[in-house]
């Protein structure tokens, strides 16, 4: 299992928080409050190229919002960093591009 932690300045981590889980419990197991939640990524969720399970962790604070990402393999970590990065980004358009400065857990 490889890890990484972002915390990620913004005043909306709430709201963006629950438009990315609502967003992939469509697909994936998704629990969520306005101020955590966890999306798991199952091992076949992206097809062979997935090498085992994965969750995704945010925690909503005043100014941050905190992601967590334990992944299976450093190339799962990679991909699921680049996945919510676009996500979030989606959401917080009206923020422009938010910084990411991902480091090990």
């Amino acid at each position: 299992m490889t890890s990484a932690i972002a915390n990620v300045p913004t005043r909306s981590g709430s709201r963006y928080l629950q438009q990315l889980c609502k967003h992939w419990q469509h697909n994936l197991s998704v629990e969520f409050t306005p101020e955590h939640g966890t999306v798991a990524f199952p091992r076949d969720a992206r097809g062979a190229d997935w090498p085992g399970d994965a969750l995704v962790t945010f925690d909503a604070r005043e100014e941050t919002l905190d992601i967590r990402i334990d992944a299976s393999s450093e190339g799962q970590l990679e991909g699921l960093k680049g996945a919510v990065e676009r996500h979030v980004d989606r959401f917080a358009f009206r923020e422009g591009a938010l910084k990411y400065e991902w480091r090990p857990a």
